[in-house]
């Protein structure tokens, strides 16, 4: 069941689970919170992982007419606030990862290590939109239900694990985890689009220094490309790069024992 606490005119709806340091997950665009149990999950015996709704999204309403990763940094400092958290670990994915790295700037001390899966540190760059990215996207707005859902499986998962999987049993799968049906896009979706798109934190990156960074990419997203987690990488003194090859945009899905691993190893480190 999941708590609420309201912080600037949103109730954040939160989930605390397990037990051990305290580990922040912070979600991409249009996904809630349970897209992390995967990794909740396998570390819940090791860790006390706290899960959220970001703002605009499932129970942490009223939606926002306008959003800004900043604020989305702020959600998640007020809500270690409402754990009683001085500190954490935080892991973010896509868009996570870009408030991830916004917190460390805004709040340094409250960061232990940073974990950053398929991300970016210039949303606009991640927004950019190849010819083959702008048919997918319509793909994912257009045609029967199935349709829509299949082309947002393009999206997330590479190619050859679509050629030999069960599309309608994955995409039910994929729903469960982000906690609404493919073929349909959640309405807080264009505006954190926007938020990301604004936000360019590639100028400040050297000013983590001192924060434990692993940086992970996925070899076929076109979303997260692995240049752009390389650039991240290069630019946080003593961070660690790694990319999984034969993963996409749902790594931490698709590849979820080999990502747990790589989390827990890091986060031992830094325990």
């Amino acid at each position: 069941m999941k708590s609420k606490h309201h912080h600037q005119g949103c109730d954040l709806a939160y989930t605390v689970e397990g037990s051990g340091p305290p580990v922040v997950f912070i979600q991409g665009v249009g996904v809630h919170g349970s897209g992390w149990l995967p990794q909740v999950r396998a570390l819940a015996d090791r860790f006390t992982c706290l899960t959220f709704d970001n703002r605009g999204i499932g129970e942490s309403q009223p939606r926002p007419a306008r959003l800004s990763v900043k604020q989305m940094a702020d959600d998640t400092a007020a809500l270690m606030d409402a754990c009683g958290w001085d500190s954490a670990h935080v892991v973010g994915h896509s868009l996570g990862g870009l408030v991830s790295l916004q917190l460390a700037l805004d709040n340094p001390r409250r960061v232990r290590s940073l974990s950053l899966l398929c991300t970016f540190a210039n949303g606009a760059e991640a927004t950019k939109l190849s010819l083959r990215m702008l048919w997918v996207g319509l793909r994912t707005r257009i045609g029967t239900r199935r349709q829509r859902r299949n082309a947002f499986l393009k999206l997330v998962l590479p190619p050859d694990h679509l050629a030999s999987a069960n599309r309608d049993a994955l995409a039910s799968e994929l729903a469960l985890l982000f906690g609404h049906d493919l073929a349909d896009q959640s309405p807080i979706a264009l505006t954190q689009l926007a938020a990301m798109r604004a936000c360019d934190l590639t100028p400040r990156l050297a000013e983590i220094r001192g924060t434990p960074t692993l940086v992970v990419s996925a070899s076929h997203d076109r979303i997260a490309r692995p240049e752009l987690g390389a650039a991240i990488g290069e630019a946080i003194p003593g961070a660690r790069f790694c990319t999984f090859a034969h993963a996409s945009h749902g790594l931490p899905i698709q590849f979820s024992a080999e990502v747990n691993e790589v989390l827990a190893r890091h986060l031992y480190g830094r325990a």
